[in-house]
């Protein structure tokens, strides 16, 4: 950048100094005036020239450089000398300011690769080692002091601090974390001395996987970008046909070859196609960049396109719209008579052996409210049964643990409990024990999630969940949705979205928002994949299209607005470039536009399309005041 601006400079004085020569010494030679007007083209589009003959030779002929150089060289021959150079001088400094705006494009989502660990301290036969993390294993101990960044997943086994996660969710405010919480890679661990047990190898971790998504995302493109590149394939060739044309059949006809070939060059210099070429590709990577400033991670600018045309948004419940922080609420013995035919301990315990194998957020939630150390001996088998519970066998007798559909199937008489929450129901030898109220908390920006939703003009907002009808109404209720469907097993969810894609318009997209594995067949299926990435699994993050990193659901909202702004930024590009060329192109062919206002066509309406785009990076501010300014 600043080879090419000392480059500019020093060629555009040597340009005034030519034009001044010109106009105090009007008597010159013209070699004399030719020279001087030469040295200063060769020094400001010298490597034009080079890279247009060098792309030639690989058969690249139609391009920016081409036409560039055909345009001034011919000036040159017609006699135009000041119009030729200055023609190059504006076309460098539109691309000097191009590849500024490129750069400062590319500054939101290059930072992200900033949240590379550099080293691992990692704690071999009592001593420290400073290694490359991918030559950590799974199991082994980490050190992590304040001011350094998370190297690999884990969980922490010694010391509480808190952590800068904004790199990675764009949140400011820093978080707590405590013993034997898990952390990710790529975070900053702000106060106290962290020891974590790596839970993933490095290849595998957070942080890795948001540089693949970083990396890859320019690599699929938007349906208007493809547009472009096949535009631009045609367009090249027929406008340069279009000039040799007019500089060569008209005068033979009406004579005038000077006038009709200045007309051909100024044609030439107006129909560079770099405004459009430029500024929709940059649109759409200033509109990713904005996104992940706002904690949103889009894989690719053809799903960023996509977002704009939503009109079915369909969302899981636990851990989506609710924290799926579950907590043991109630344990209610089965009664016989007045008599409870298990103690409340004694339900809880035969419950929590029979979860002991399920990392679900309801086992796990049944486990720590038993809080003892569990003897894996007395459980013989388990067993987990997708959608309906786990059945094990604990000291020889069967036990199952699940929802209404589990005894019914098992058909075991059972209580139908009235409250809101999730009930796991437990029997033993067929014999109903009683059942556990596991309630969920709903989102702080759940309801802004809907209302954002509405606003953004999404036709349908449904809600499945495999959580039984009353507690998934009650949630409905809390956020402002009105269709639900509940009781699903997750075949059942694909089965829905199928019905759903076939409700809408052929352009209209459909958006699945979940966070757990068995939603990963869910998100694949739908147009577009959302996964929460903050306590999202692998799988589900793997298999989305975009990944909210704050595990906001009200960030939907905000990437569809961003994704709307920038398609709305690419039209306005798109219209103008083009509308600007084709009347100047008219006013060249018959004779009433020169090479400055040529040069307005061309290097003009490409620095007022890159300022345009440039907007893209602004993104969009968040309701709650976090994210993008």
């Amino acid at each position: 950048m600043k080879k090419r601006m000392q480059r500019i400079l020093i060629g555009a004085a040597c340009f005034a100094a030519a034009v001044l020569l010109e106009n105090l010494a009007p008597g010159l030679p013209w070699y004399v005036l030719l020279a001087a007007f030469l040295v200063s083209y060769v020094i400001i589009g010298g490597d034009v020239v080079k890279r247009a003959v060098s792309n030639i030779g690989k058969g690249q002929v139609f391009d920016e450089n081409f036409l560039m150089t055909i345009a001034t060289v011919g000036a040159f021959f017609v006699g135009d000398y000041p119009e030729a150079v200055a023609v190059m001088l504006f076309y460098q400094v539109g691309e000097l300011f191009q590849t500024y705006a490129v750069n400062r494009s590319r500054k939101n989502i290059t930072e992200l690769m900033d949240i590379r660990p550099d080293f691992a301290n990692v704690r071999r036969n009592g001593v420290e080692e400073e290694v490359d993390p991918d030559e950590v294993a799974v199991g082994e101990l980490i050190v992590v002091k304040p001011g350094e960044r998370i190297p690999l997943d884990g969980v922490i086994v010694k010391g509480n601090s808190s952590l800068d996660t904004m790199a990675l969710t764009g949140e400011s405010v820093p978080r707590e974390v405590l013993c034997g919480e898990e952390v990710i890679s790529g975070c900053i661990n702000l106060t106290g001395v962290l020891e974590v047990e790596v839970s993933k190898p490095f290849g595998e971790s957070t942080v890795s996987k948001i540089l693949d998504l970083v990396e890859n995302a320019s690599s699929k493109k938007a349906e208007a970008e493809n547009f472009i590149t096949k535009f631009a394939r045609y367009y090249t060739p027929i406008v340069v046909i279009c000039a040799a044309a007019l500089a060569v059949i008209p005068p033979l006809f009406l004579g005038g070859w000077s006038d009709w070939i200045y007309r051909g060059l100024t044609f030439l210099v107006v129909s560079c196609p770099c405004a459009v070429v430029i500024s929709v590709p940059l649109s759409f990577f200033g509109g990713l960049g904005g996104a992940s400033k706002a904690g949103v991670l889009i894989k690719g600018s053809n799903y960023l396109e996509a977002l704009a045309e939503t009109e079915i948004v369909v969302m899981d419940k636990t851990g989506t719209l609710t924290k799926g922080t579950f907590k043991v609420k109630e344990v209610q013995p089965a009664l016989e008579g007045a008599r409870e035919v298990i103690s409340k301990e004694e339900l809880l315990e035969i419950t929590a052996y029979a979860e002991s194998y399920s990392n679900h957020p309801i086992s796990l939630s049944i486990q720590k409210e038993y809080g003892k150390e569990l003897d894996k001996g007395r459980l013989e088998s388990t067993q987990e049964l997708a959608g309906h519970g786990v059945h094990a066998v604990i000291d020889g007798a069967d036990i199952y643990a699940g929802n209404e559909k589990l005894m019914q199937q098992q058909k075991i008489s059972f209580t139908h409990a009235a409250q809101i929450g999730t009930i796991v129901h437990v029997a033993r030898d067929n014999q109903y024990l009683g059942y556990i109220l596991i309630a969920d908390e709903v989102k702080d920006d759940a309801a802004a999630c809907i209302s954002g939703l509405k606003a953004e003009g999404v036709k349908r907002i449904v809600m499945l969940t495999g959580d039984r009808r009353e507690t998934a109404e009650y949630v409905a209720s809390q956020i402002g949705l009105t269709e639900v469907h509940s009781g699903l097993l997750p075949g059942d969810k694909v089965d829905e979205v199928e019905k759903l894609i076939q409700s809408k318009s052929p352009k209209g997209k459909l958006v699945f928002v979940g966070d757990g594995i068995n939603d990963a067949p869910v998100l694949a299926r739908a147009d577009i994949g959302i996964a929460m990435g903050g306590l999202g699994s692998d799988a589900a993050i793997e298999a989305a299209d975009v990944v909210i990193m704050t595990d906001e659901p009200s960030r939907i909202a905000t990437a569809m607005k961003i994704s709307r702004k920038t398609l709305g930024i690419v039209k306005q590009n798109i219209v103008f470039a083009l509308g600007v060329k084709i009347l100047v192109l008219i006013l060249a062919a018959i004779g009433m536009a020169n090479m400055w206002l040529a040069v307005f066509a061309d290097v003009g309406v490409a620095v007022l399309a890159i300022l345009n785009a440039m907007r893209a990076l602004q993104g969009i501010p968040c309701k709650q005041g976090k994210g993008i300014d």
